[in-house]
């Protein structure tokens, strides 16, 4: 990086207690290569649909189940949470807007063997969750034309490649391309969000009542009831079915906010971004309370929450599928299997993106002529070569889906996924910390308030959710290959970056 303050400057992590100038993005930019094309309104969409996920359409009934009407304050909690890590990356990166990745900062304030682990672990994430997505993608396909008697199911791996096909081109044509793109997935999630949220208040109003009526995805047939605020507090508990259960909600809900970061992978490719990027985190809080707790509270006025139970195989309905059915739309399993298509495309999308831009950072600081050669950007200024290569390694998932024992594998990696980025979430705190004591810092910028305690706060309730993975049979095993990852591949990371410096020391000796 050509750009002031890089992360690899020698100074910068030097705890002074001082506070440096505010440098102009123009002088930032002198070794930016990207183009700056996402304008205000793809950066707020963007971080619309960072927020919003199939979770919210497909998972929220599990979260219901759970712990009840209680699932809002979960929801709140966790979201204040996620909002102090943007917070403390919005910092950052509006005192340096021309860094491609929030990651840079670890590297910049904890040195090359954290920058190092972080920037791999993320990229790799980001692939696994990219593979699991296009399946999620094919998956859901194949089940919005079931409503309509067409068995697509032969094709699944057809219609895999034409998805990843069709994301890549969007994401090599130019950065507003994917810009645009991430701004009608955003409208089309956000606009069922706000009829199904109306749906409910209106049939709340009349007192409308529905007859029992089978739920597609639902075994069985779910009960009659009456539209009511009353469902919210009937039988209200804050842990009714105990409290691990209540425990367990809060990992849940935790991971329907992952990649809630993805908003601060766009900087370096924004318009004005020191005016843009304070309004998208800001906004971020009213996101939550709109779209998930808004959400959550029309589902449980419609369908009482001892209405969720689960399937035969563990899976629940979808509460959109529900109000929509109860309100007498029978098209309702049809039109939102197609908006969880655009929610899943939408995630898929921004990952190719962010995972291009992670190993276009990771290529363009190797040492190793060969792989630098990724860190390049093309005429149209994206890191093509970089995302290419991270669409091919998530092209990977129909090969290792259709080998079981392989297929097990991938799973355990997935799983141990989610575990990992809570690692990393961590390392992005103890940076903004280390940030708040170095040279570096600027008492004018977009400053973390209170950030001696919202930082340790925010850190010590990632360790939580850690925890938590231990608390279930089907997370331990997330849990564990985490903590094996970090001890493996992070040792390993500290230790050559510990070597090299000797090594480098040695030399200047001589």
């Amino acid at each position: 990086m050509g750009a002031a303050g890089a992360p690899g400057s020698s100074n910068a992590g030097a705890s002074t207690g001082t506070s440096s100038t505010l440098e102009s993005v123009e002088s930032l930019d002198a070794g930016n290569e990207m183009d700056r094309g996402l304008n205000n309104r793809h950066v707020q969409f963007i971080a619309i649909g960072g927020t919003i996920g199939t979770g919210l359409f497909l998972g929220s009934g599990k979260s219901i189940a759970l712990t009840g009407p209680s699932i809002v304050f979960v929801y709140i909690g966790v979201g204040l949470v996620m909002f102090m890590l943007m917070r403390a990356i919005g910092e950052m990166m509006y005192r340096d807007p021309s860094q491609h990745t929030f990651i840079n900062f670890i590297t910049r304030y904890l040195g090359n063997g954290w920058g190092k682990f972080a920037g791999w672990s993320y990229w790799i994430v980001l692939v696994l969750i990219g593979m699991t997505e296009i399946t999620a993608v094919s998956t859901y396909f194949i089940t919005f034309f079931n409503t309509f008697d067409i068995d697509l199911t032969p094709w699944k791996w057809l219609i895999e490649l034409v998805f990843l096909v069709v994301l890549a081109t969007i994401n090599l044509i130019a950065v507003k391309a994917f810009g645009e793109a991430e701004f009608w997935f955003s409208m089309i999630k956000i606009t069922l969000i706000c009829a199904m949220i109306v749906t409910a208040v209106v049939m709340v109003i009349v007192g409308y009542h529905y007859g029992a009526v089978h739920i597609p995805g639902h075994d069985g047939v779910s009960p009659a009831g009456t539209a009511s605020l009353a469902n919210l507090f009937h039988d209200f508990s804050i842990a009714p079915n105990g409290w691990l259960a209540f425990l367990m909600s809060f990992q849940m809900v935790f991971f329907a906010y992952e990649a809630i970061e993805f908003v601060g992978v766009t900087v370096s490719e924004t318009q004005n971004p020191r005016k843009v990027l304070p309004k998208a985190i800001n906004e971020i809080i009213m996101r939550i309370l709109i779209f998930y707790v808004g959400a959550l509270v029309a589902i449980m006025c419609i369908v009482p929450w001892t209405s969720f139970t689960p399937n035969k195989d563990g899976s629940f309905a979808s509460p959109f599928i529900m109000v929509f059915q109860y309100a007498g739309l029978n098209w309702a399993s049809a039109l939102v299997f197609f908006v969880v298509i655009t929610a899943a495309s939408s995630s898929l999308n921004s990952l190719l993106y962010s995972a291009g831009r992670h190993l276009y950072q990771l290529a363009s600081e190797s040492d190793s002529p060969a792989f630098s050669k990724i860190g390049v950007v093309s005429k149209r200024r994206v890191p093509a070569r970089a995302i290419l290569i991270s669409a091919a390694c998530v092209l990977m998932s129909p090969v290792i889906n259709a080998f079981p024992q392989v297929h097990s594998a991938f799973v355990l990696f997935s799983s141990a996924s989610s575990a990992v980025i809570i690692f990393i979430y961590i390392l992005t705190m103890v940076a903004h910390q280390k940030y708040r004591r170095s040279a570096d810092f600027i008492s004018d910028g977009f400053i973390m308030p209170a950030y001696k305690f919202t930082n340790t706060f925010a850190i010590v309730f990632f360790v939580f959710i850690y925890v938590t993975l231990f608390l279930a049979s089907d997370t331990i095993g997330s849990g564990i290959a985490g903590l094996v990852w970090l001890a493996v591949f992070g040792g390993y990371c500290l230790l050559h970056d510990r070597f090299q410096n000797r090594d480098l020391k040695a030399a200047l000796r001589r």
